[in-house]
């Protein structure tokens, strides 16, 4: 009986053993694939509208940036230059070397206008230079190593004309895919989820 006892409890705390052994190879798969291959964000704002909307959840690609660098008009995440802890989201628009410059909301790379069909303008008015640089700015020669960026929702965007460039280390990854989407509003739970938005690719 005891034997029997011994031999029930070894083959539960294998079992046991086997379970956990699971677990953490799983943990330890899903810690490296974050770390290195993908990694999922939520966005919070609006300054992607309508590339990227409030609430959608996207999958970030990082091996993107680890064998590559970031090309215009990639949609990237990155770390905040002026606070780290933070990660933003906006799209490429200067790389190392380019003179970038807004005249009346237009962006010129190199002198020549950018056409930027993902843009969004909310507001009307023209604000000088002089005032702010929202709707006027530069030009500026994008230093070595670094990135000018810019969101889509182009006169509610806080980017690369108010607080710099972004350095190459600090970025994160490329936006991939939104694989879901969320809109907690209305009366009907069912219309919460934008259905139509999830597997669309980040362009």
């Amino acid at each position: 009986m005891e034997e029997r006892l011994i031999k029930e409890t070894h083959t539960f705390w294998s079992k046991v053993w086997e379970y956990a052994k699971s677990i953490i190879i799983a943990l330890a798969i899903a810690l490296l694939i974050r770390t290195f291959v993908v990694q999922a964000f939520r966005i919070p704002s609006g300054s992607m509208i309508p590339t990227l909307l409030i609430g959608d959840h996207i999958l970030v690609n990082k091996l993107s940036y680890r064998f590559g660098d970031p090309h215009r008009l990639d949609v990237a995440v990155f770390r905040f230059p002026l606070n780290p802890k933070k990660d933003y989201i906006k799209r490429v628009i200067g790389l190392p070397g380019d003179r970038v410059e807004v005249r009346n909301k237009v962006v010129f790379i190199n002198g020549r206008p950018l056409r930027e069909p993902y843009v969004q303008h909310t507001d009307s008015a023209i604000f000088p230079g002089a005032m702010q640089p929202r709707d006027n700015y530069g030009p500026v020669l994008v230093p070595k190593g670094h990135y000018f960026v810019l969101g889509d929702n182009r006169d509610s965007s806080y980017d690369s004309r108010f607080w710099g460039f972004v350095p190459r280390k600090a970025f994160i990854g490329k936006a991939l895919i939104i694989y879901f989407s969320w809109n907690p509003h209305g009366s009907n739970p069912l219309h919460w989820v934008r259905w139509k938005r999830i597997g669309k690719i980040v362009r």
